[in-house]
């Protein structure tokens, strides 16, 4: 490949980091809290209140169900109307935190919902208050698991982001489909590709070693 091409894949590489690591932070923001309070509110939960469970955990299932093609353009209207644009990786960044938020919010609900109910009990009858049984209990013991959980997410949104090409959102998606299909140069597909694995190795290898490390501190 020529020195142009190379500078393209830079430039797709940094699009690709940029929108996976904002949108990331953003669907924490949504997930993280709403994943808790989809765990408090459950059945068996800390603070069991269907009134509260049963419609908000409806309507994330529901935009779980939904493609990401689909959710995509569906959210495509209020990205232009956040970012000004409808294309370029700001506006792919706005989807990708919209679509993977409910996902997160499952994934977050599943490793809290691990913690032992033997040491939430042992709170309680401590006398320690909601808030604190779900700060220094339930979030303190399920670090490791939402650790393996956000390198999960973070995975998920980046092979989301790999779509991108098809709505012309910049990063390597759309470097592999413009020159991979619509080209045929699939030199520079295979490159796309094969950088978009390393990142996936690294993201799954950092959820993991963090993992780990966090649970060698909290038994130690």
């Amino acid at each position: 490949m020529n020195a142009a091409l190379w500078k393209e894949i830079g430039e797709a590489i940094w699009e690709t980091l940029a929108m996976v690591g904002l949108s990331s932070f953003a669907h924490y923001l949504v997930g993280l809290p709403l994943g808790i309070a989809l765990y408090v509110t459950g059945k068996n939960g800390l603070h069991p209140a269907p009134w509260f469970n049963i419609p908000v955990g409806f309507l994330v299932n529901i935009l779980r169900s939904i493609p990401f093609l689909i959710f995509a353009v569906m959210l495509i209207p209020f990205a232009r109307l956040l970012v000004g644009s409808s294309i370029g990786w700001p506006a792919m960044t706005v989807c990708l935190a919209i679509a993977s938020a409910p996902y997160i919010a499952r994934l977050v609900e599943q490793s809290i919902g691990q913690v032992p109910q033997g040491e939430i009990e042992a709170a309680r009858s401590m006398g320690c208050s909601l808030m604190q049984i779900i700060n220094k209990v339930v979030l303190k013991e399920s670090t490791p698991s939402l650790l393996v959980s956000m390198a999960i997410g973070i995975t998920t949104i980046l092979a989301y982001s790999s779509m991108s090409g098809v709505f012309a959102g910049g990063g390597l998606g759309q470097v592999a489909l413009t020159y991979g299909y619509y080209r045929s140069e699939d030199e520079v597909m295979y490159w796309a590709l094969l950088f978009m694995v390393i990142l996936t190795q690294i993201i799954q290898e950092s959820g993991l070693w963090l993992a780990r490390k966090f649970d060698r501190t909290r038994k130690n």
